[in-house]
């Protein structure tokens, strides 16, 4: 699996096949779509919506976009922040982890979240942090499974939808 930036044109928009394959990706997952309440209708997700998704995470230099591909498909995406809003917060944030439905259960998610990790400890950051809306039981069971441990929960800053904040200690020995 390969994990890599978003790829952007001259203009810093993403090209046109990527961002088809982004639509895609985000299409497949209708349930955390239902959840999360992202796009206005989860059913029907356009390129468009995707590029505005991903137009400020883009803009930000502390933001990275990143793309997981297996035998030249895209399997995941991963956004991640450098550092988080409030100032108090020493840690990167995970913002968000999204693997193609079809592509389930297949271990992708834990292989990308294993490279965002390695590339913090890389960075010399100690932890990560990341935030899972309450109710999303599957996706606090992942994280959970992967050593993240809930150290408190709060609204999200962008909509105020109530999450639990999880983190991680990134041992140097993976």
């Amino acid at each position: 699996m390969i994990l890599a930036p978003v790829p952007l044109t001259p203009d810093h928009d993403i090209p046109a096949p990527v961002l088809s394959e982004l639509t895609a990706l985000y299409a497949s997952n209708r349930e955390f779509q239902a959840l999360s309440g992202d796009f206005p209708d989860p059913e029907d997700i356009r390129p468009e919506q995707v590029a505005a998704e991903l137009a400020d995470e883009l803009a930000s230099p502390d933001v990275e976009v990143l793309l997981a591909r297996a035998e030249g498909r895209l399997v995941g995406v991963v956004v991640t922040l450098a550092r988080h809003p409030d100032p108090a917060d020493p840690d990167p944030w995970v913002g968000l982890l999204m693997v193609d439905a079809g592509e389930h259960g297949k271990g992708y998610g834990r292989r990308i979240a294993g490279a965002v990790e390695q590339r913090f400890r890389e960075a010399g950051r100690d932890a990560v942090r990341l935030a899972v809306l309450e109710d999303n039981p599957k996706g606090l069971a992942f994280w959970s499974a992967l050593g993240y441990e809930v150290i408190g929960r709060r609204p999200d800053l962008e909509h105020g939808r109530p999450c639990a904040v999880l983190r991680k200690e990134l041992s140097t020995g993976g």
